[in-house]
């Protein structure tokens, strides 16, 4: 890989001009307020606010600062479990719901993109799902059977249009789309606010209250009253336990390298799995997923308009916390790309970003389990999460404004889909084999002097468990190791320089600051921690 790649940084940050919105300062009201301001929230917030409602929409970061920021930003309804996978967990009836629903999300953001005059890059293009070199050509034949059967326009041909390789037999979805998921997201956030609605960012929540008095609490004590509350943060902070028994945390990687322009024709590329042999922190349903997107640029007024073609190719996913060594799986990428883009050039981007995937494939959107029933959730992106965050903003508009949605019951956060019991029982039988891991590993180093400068390990003093960071400074910083979600010990990403939960994702920083949910508050500095002065000898 380029060694000057932007690691961590992805092209949709490097280049959108995202606006600024103040902090929550004081106590305020409003008929809904929305935790989370990507992709899923803003739409929530934009549906709501045309429909006449007051909004206040609040999140710790920037707007679009989470996983909306980190995605690919592909908006298909060719959807990654495929439409025989779901016909077999939902039936045929569920299937050709979640076809028309993801359709009509693509149909959705293009509507406001055209009434908002969204510069984003929006564009219709085709997808192609094909098969690694070898493999069995089954599954085109019974994904095109049930996608055709699921309303989709599809259509079986003789190979896809990559003019340097060929795929084989593949199939074309047609009226899929790409987008600048930032650019789309900054010009939500004006229109929000230009017909009325609040956001408020750096605004940390720390208690979603649903009921007669539903109200959200902040950090610094400011709160916001509201008769429905829309928690979108990507893994609910308000959910303990129901919706992370039935969703699992995993880390995709992502590259983005020039192109000649005009070499590689535009659409979404998806190979149908990863090859067989695999590493065995690959996960065995991973994939290759590509993009090809054009980027405008603009100099001074006399100059004429250029434009850039970027190949963006992901993949390669592993769960979160456990698996490693992100610079191979960057560099799979890159060669696995290059055979069949030979033109493109080095790698300038490169980044991860975190896909919760539900035990039977669709997103959970609607009221929050064991929950008043005004707190609504958004979770459950599937590796989809600009259509599924769209489905959901438009379905809990429908909820909240008291229309009957078509998909609700498809999304419903409550439903058992008995099918799925056998990866229900594997991911939870893996998360359960983090915690006896956890009670019988040791130290990761003998001494804190192996710890290299900016990098991080766990130890274990006695019966405890500590996060040890080591500044650029060569100051090591003592944390407890232990995730205040459900007390999972976390595990050190080199890639991102963060701790990351091997059982249900949330994140911190190098410092403990919490990052991504479920656990909405940071790791323990405690005082003992700090008195026991660990010292270089484990």
């Amino acid at each position: 890989m380029n060694k000057k790649a932007e690691q961590t940084t992805s092209l949709w940050t490097a280049t959108a001009d995202i606006p600024a919105f103040p902090k929550l300062m004081g106590d305020i009201q409003a008929d809904v307020c929305i935790v989370g301001a990507g992709i899923a929230g803003l739409t929530t917030a934009y549906l709501l606010t045309m429909d006449g409602k007051s909004v206040v929409v609040l999140d710790d970061g920037p707007v679009g600062g989470g996983m909306t920021g980190q995605t690919s930003a592909h908006l298909s309804s060719a959807l990654d479990d495929h439409y025989f996978h779901l016909e077999s967990l939902h039936g045929a009836d569920g299937a050709k719901l979640a076809a028309e629903s993801h359709s009509a999300s693509i149909r959705r953001i293009e509507q406001i993109v055209e009434a908002e005059g969204i510069d984003c890059g929006f564009e219709r293009v085709d997808a192609y799902l094909f098969v690694p070199p070898g493999d069995s050509t089954e599954v085109l034949d019974k994904e095109l059977e049930a996608a055709r059967k699921a309303g989709l326009e599809v259509e079986h041909i003789a190979n896809a249009p990559i003019k340097a390789y060929d795929t084989g037999p593949c199939i074309r979805y047609s009226n899929q789309a790409q987008i600048h998921p930032l650019k789309y997201i900054a010009g939500l956030a004006k229109a929000i606010t230009k017909y009325g609605g609040q956001i408020f960012t750096d605004t940390h929540v720390t208690q979603v209250n649903g009921g007669e008095d539903g109200h959200v609490e902040t950090e610094i004590g400011a709160v916001v009253m509201a008769k429905a509350i829309v928690v979108a943060t990507n893994s609910p902070i308000n959910n303990r336990f129901v919706i992370h028994t039935k969703q699992a945390p995993y880390l995709t990687y992502v590259i983005a390298a020039r192109m000649p322009k005009g070499s590689a024709t535009k659409a979404l590329y998806y190979d149908s799995r990863e090859e067989k042999e695999m590493p065995e922190d690959v996960s065995p349903d991973s994939y290759h997923y590509v993009r090809v997107y054009s980027e405008d640029q603009t100099g001074d007024v006399n100059e004429q308009v250029e434009s850039t073609d970027w190949l963006i190719v992901g993949g390669r996913d592993h769960k979160t916390g456990q698996g490693g060594d992100a610079e191979k799986r960057y560099a799979h990428l890159e060669n696995w790309a290059r055979m069949r883009w030979p033109l493109m050039e080095g790698v300038e981007f490169a980044w991860s970003g975190q896909v919760m995937e539900p035990v039977d494939g669709l997103a959970f959107i609607g009221p929050n389990p064991m929950d008043d029933d005004n707190v609504y959730i958004i979770t459950g992106d599937s590796g989809n999460g600009l259509t599924h965050g769209t489905i959901g903003g438009m379905m809990l508009t429908d909820m909240i404004m008291g229309r009957t949605s078509p998909w609700q019951t498809l999304y419903d956060p409550n439903r058992i889909t008995l099918k799925a019991a056998g990866e229900f029982l594997s991911e939870n039988l893996n998360v359960a084999g983090q915690y006896i891991k956890d009670f019988t590993s040791g130290s990761e180093v003998e001494s804190i002097e192996e710890i290299r400068r900016g990098a991080g390990a766990v130890i274990r003093k006695g019966l405890k468990k500590i996060a040890v960071y080591k500044d650029e400074a060569g100051t090591a910083h003592y944390l407890s190791a232990i995730c205040p979600h459900l007390g999972c010990v976390v595990a050190w990403n080199a890639n991102d320089k963060s701790w990351d939960c091997p059982c249900h994702g949330s994140r911190f920083d190098c410092l403990g600051m919490v990052i991504n949910g479920p656990a909405n508050t940071g790791l323990e500095t405690t005082a003992e921690i700090e008195q026991e002065k660990i010292g270089d000898t484990i």
